[in-house]
């Protein structure tokens, strides 16, 4: 009876995080995405064959934590270059959005990709939790959101398609900071 209390213990806070972790495979995408207000196809595959490659799911653009996540990434994208890393921001946005998000001063600086998964495919497939839309949810300019919400990890997925680490559950610079400090350990090791 012991063992069974244990066994369901241990499936129940598996399932409490249950977002891909370090050594599993990163589900490969392609998604519409925005770099600086253009709009382009992101994949994740041809990227991986430039190096390790950081993918950050987010809630929303134009909201609190999310716009000082995108700003902090964007003010640290020489180190994570520097690296060798590039980095894809993914939301449940709209490329419409994305494409102001993306070239705002304020947020992406034109320095951060970030991807439209409208459907939530993508990160459903990274084992996130996505919410649905809120009705009446605003952004910080006072625009309805109109979108579901993934929640906020991150993964350092290196050029053989594996998950180097998994960074979820801390504040929006604390992810960033430590994203970097992994991606550096990484470049280290090459």
């Amino acid at each position: 009876m012991k063992r069974l209390i244990v066994l369901l213990a241990s499936v129940i806070s598996v399932s409490a995080f249950a977002a891909l972790n370090a050594g599993d495979v990163a589900p490969d995408f392609k998604a519409p995405a925005s770099l600086d207000g253009k709009v382009f196809e992101f994949s994740l595959k041809e990227s991986l064959e430039k190096g390790p490659v950081v993918v950050y799911f987010y809630p929303s653009a134009f909201t609190g934590g999310c716009s000082l996540q995108a700003h902090t990434f964007a003010v640290n994208h020489e180190k994570f270059a520097a690296a060798g890393a590039s980095i894809i921001g993914v939301s449940l946005d709209s490329i419409e959005r994305l494409n102001e998000f993306s070239a705002d001063p304020e947020y992406c600086a034109g320095k951060i990709a970030v991807a439209s998964d409208a459907d939530g495919k993508i990160a459903r497939s990274y084992n996130l939790k996505v919410e649905n839309a809120k009705a009446g949810a605003k952004d910080s300019r006072g625009v309805e959101i109109g979108h579901g919400f993934a929640e906020r990890t991150t993964f350092i997925v290196t050029p053989n398609g594996k998950i180097a680490a998994t960074v979820g559950g801390v504040s929006p610079v604390e992810n960033v900071t430590q994203s970097l400090e992994i991606v550096q350990q990484l470049a280290k090791k090459n």
